[in-house]
């Protein structure tokens, strides 16, 4: 693939958060139209991480017979088709039916993704991976932002999806027509597929907490931040969405320049500091007496959570009781795990102990995290 091929892929990174963020940027409004508690929509959001997690598991033979292009084609477009089919739901069973098949889909994309940009940096002899999912995070943030001017402004839900969902149509027709596959490694063979579900050793376990910590941080960031501004400050939309543009905009700065800072300092101070972070962050989300000290709290929590996973990601994969992809696979599969558990377990005890109580519950299992800090590596390997 052309050095251009890779940062094809960066942009269907960006557009598939695009479309997600404009969705999650909405769930006061979703919620409010839904007319359900907060443990109701975090039950109805949980179609997306079922679907996600199927399709994790079974779709990878069906994306190897489209090929990169066609799968990003449908992958891209189909889920930012099924976030603006969203508001048009009559009822909460028809959005959980609709981001089951959103969540089948975003998991595709991820595995179709992540597998070319893993060939790429096999190709090209350095990494791409952390700018890539870089990406990602800054099409949350520009989405944030964009949304809290459109939700101030009044504009409805189906509106601004459907105004989301042809913009990424448009670029995605752009980007992806000259998407070519990546060479496949001449060294893989057949038999060293990963399982259908790869369960993780003994060894493995200190690094799916890291991750499972990651992922509940990332959550508590995403889903809720809006609600929380809403239900405990009461306040504007423009203001209520600056906790997620916030949050996104420090995810996406730290992830863009997390390499040269582990190559200097070492995988287990920078993820230990990042953990820090996140734990300063929930308590001041908990504690917050005043909006402004609820933002600041959202920011810690979007840096604090931002290269913690790919720390651990590249821990795994250079482990020597087994073979790299199937380390990957288990540490992908059981902290996708969370997103069963965080958003009807949050909701849960938002609804029965206030929003507040809901972010504290994060703390144990980052406090967790840090002592699991020494099954990283030690030392960084360079990346371009």
């Amino acid at each position: 693939m052309t050095l251009a091929g890779h940062h094809r892929i960066y942009i269907c990174f960006f557009l598939f958060a695009v479309a997600l963020g404009a969705l999650l940027a909405r769930m006061p409004d979703l919620q409010l139209a839904l007319q359900v508690d907060k443990s109701e929509l975090g039950l109805t959001l949980i179609g997306m991480a079922i679907g996600a997690l199927i399709s994790l598991t079974v779709s990878s033979p069906l994306i190897e017979r489209l090929g990169p292009k066609r799968t990003a084609y449908i992958t891209v477009i189909g889920t930012a088709t099924c976030y603006a089919l969203v508001p048009w739901m009559p009822g909460a069973a028809g959005v959980f039916a609709v981001l089951l098949v959103a969540g089948m889909l975003a998991g595709a994309l991820e595995i179709n993704l992540n597998v070319e940009l893993g060939r790429i940096e096999a190709a090209i002899g350095r990494s791409v991976m952390n700018r890539a999912h870089g990406c990602w995070s800054l099409g949350f943030f520009v989405t944030a932002l964009v949304a809290s001017f459109i939700r101030q402004s009044g504009v409805s839900m189906q509106v601004h999806l459907g105004m989301t969902l042809l913009a990424v149509v448009v670029f995605a027709w752009v980007a992806i027509r000259g998407l070519e596959a990546a060479p496949v490694d001449a060294t893989h063979r057949p038999e060293e597929k990963a399982p259908a579900f790869a369960f993780p050793t003994v060894g493995l376990l200190p690094l799916c907490l890291i991750g499972i910590a990651a992922f509940l941080v990332e959550g508590a960031g995403i889903d809720w931040s809006a609600i929380y501004m809403r239900d405990v400050f009461q306040s504007e939309p423009f203001v209520g969405g600056l906790g997620l543009t916030l949050f996104t905009f420090f995810m996406a700065l730290v992830r863009m320049v997390a390499d040269p800072i582990v190559e200097r300092f070492g995988s287990r101070a920078v993820a230990a500091s990042l953990l820090v972070l996140s734990a300063i962050g929930i308590a001041a989300v908990g504690l917050s007496p005043h909006p402004v000290v609820a933002l600041f709290g959202f920011a810690l929590m979007g840096a604090g959570c931002s290269a913690v996973y790919p720390l651990a990601v590249s821990a795994a994969a250079q482990r020597r009781d087994r073979a790299p992809h199937v380390n990957v696979a288990s540490l992908g599969q059981v902290t996708f795990i969370i997103f069963f558990f965080a958003p009807p377990l949050l909701g849960f005890v938002a609804e029965h102990a206030g929003i507040r109580a809901s972010y504290f519950l994060c703390l144990p299992l980052v406090i967790g995290a840090l002592f699991c800090v020494p099954a990283l590596k030690s030392v960084a390997v360079r990346s371009a």
